[in-house]
């Protein structure tokens, strides 16, 4: 009896370092797929329309940058059908390994493009090519990392686990902002001539790193099962996106419900900081705000999760929605103040608020669906959400904040708005955190 105990519980380790090691190799592909990603965030608001769009309206600029900037949103949901439909196929272990490698190879060649003073509206154009790559690479990474670190833990603590996939976006953010603030200090001239393309070129060191600790983990253990008792009973796989397909009201439920915590999250590094620098606010100070903000929001991702495995998905997340539409007014107003200490403040509380959304969305997502089209439910839906959510709204919010003379208040009303329709839609979701994962279908 001892015998059979301690080969337990010598299995229940082994299971647990193992999740443990999947969860923080989610973790930092995460943080890596992100940094490349929101590199370009930051590069459209302090670099792109001075590069790419010289000679524009300084406002014009700024929307034709944020443009290109969706571009990659709206190449997300792609990314999550092609490596969505491999990753229920084949597995997620590999879908990962080509998401990441076509991530940072499109990261790097970013920081090559020549300006449109070398090779005039053809930067623009390559510019927005490699930005729809980057769009289909994290498109699939998204999905495959939240699955490995869902599918690997306790099912008690699935929204914590998931939270650092999520948690790796405001880290990316981190090291992508910290970077791109470094060479930001440099002459005007030079900035634009070549410090802002070495944070990209940076990302090819990223991409060897994160290969590395990649290659080293297992495949999820319930896909694994699920595959396995299909074959033992002669099913035959079916195509992952139509089963989705055939009960679309999951995905436009994800779709709705998760749109305004990608608006307000994409607002923060992209109008946000032009407007507080617009203000008066010194540009490398307002990106080193941010980076900080973000860094103090890592561990609230985290906390949110945790919170979601003990109250629910859907409570923690229409609070910190709420919150957040009461925050809106006094966050502009305190970046409007050109103190570089408000403006951290303002970031902070931003983020803080916003981590109770994004903290269990991603635990919330991935559970509306079976083990042998979770990849691909999970990863479509959250990158539509992306796109109606993310994708067009710094465009927008610069459009109504230049077309109303300037004024803040069409912003804060359309991302008011935004935010409570994404309320309804989580509260007419399902509570997902005690569903069963290891359901096929």
């Amino acid at each position: 009896m001892s015998g059979h105990t301690a080969l337990a519980q010598s299995s229940t380790a082994a299971k647990r370092k193992e999740a443990r090691t999947v969860i923080m190799s989610s973790y930092l592909g995460s943080t890596i797929e992100f940094y490349d990603f929101l590199l370009y965030a930051t590069a459209a608001a302090v670099a792109f329309p001075k590069v790419f769009f010289a000679g524009t309206d300084e406002w014009v600029g700024v929307v034709a940058a944020y443009a290109t900037f969706a571009a990659g949103y709206v190449a997300r949901p792609l990314g999550g059908i092609i490596f969505g439909h491999f990753g229920d196929r084949i597995g997620r272990k590999g879908m990962l390994i080509v998401s990441m490698a076509m991530m940072g190879i499109a990261s790097t060649l970013i920081g090559l493009i020549p300006g449109a003073n070398v090779i005039g509206p053809w930067g623009a154009v390559i510019l927005v090519v490699l930005r729809v790559c980057q769009g289909i690479a994290v498109g699939g990474e998204w999905g495959g990392a939240a699955l490995m670190a869902l599918e690997h833990s306790d099912p008690k603590k699935r929204g914590f686990a998931a939270s650092f996939v999520n948690a790796g976006a405001p880290t990316g953010a981190v090291l992508g902002t910290v970077v791109m603030g470094i060479f930001s200090a440099l002459p005007q001239d030079a900035f634009l001539a070549w410090g802002w393309r070495v944070p990209f070129l940076l990302s090819f060191v990223l991409l060897i790193v994160g290969m590395f600790v990649r290659l080293r983990v297992s495949e999820s253990p319930i896909f694994a099962e699920a595959v396995a008792k299909e074959s033992a009973q002669g099913t035959k796989r079916k195509i992952p996106l139509l089963e989705v397909l055939k009960r679309p009201k999951a995905l436009i439920m994800i779709m709705f419900a998760g749109a305004a915590g990608f608006g307000l999250q994409v607002v923060l590094p992209t109008f946000s900081v032009t407007y507080a620098v617009s203000k008066g606010a010194p540009q490398q100070g307002v990106l080193y705000a941010f980076a900080g903000a973000s860094a103090i929001s890592i561990l609230f991702v985290l906390l949110g999760g945790r919170l979601s495995d003990r109250f629910g998905r859907r409570p923690v997340m229409v609070t910190g929605l709420a919150l957040f539409i009461l925050y809106l007014f006094p966050m502009f107003g305190m970046l409007s103040s050109g103190n570089i200490a408000l403006v951290f403040l303002a970031f902070t509380v931003a983020l803080v608020l916003h981590s109770s959304l994004y903290g269990p969305l991603a635990a919330f997502v991935s559970e509306q669906f079976g083990t042998t089209n979770r990849y691909t439910g999970a990863a479509v839906g959250y990158q539509l959400a992306t796109l109606i959510g993310a994708g067009f709204t710094p465009g927008i919010v610069a459009g109504l904040y230049k077309d109303a003379g300037q004024s803040i208040v069409p912003v804060v009303v359309f991302l008011s708005i935004m935010s409570l329709v994404s309320i309804v839609f989580i509260l007419l979701t399902r509570e997902s955190k005690n569903n069963d994962l290891s359901t096929v279908s």
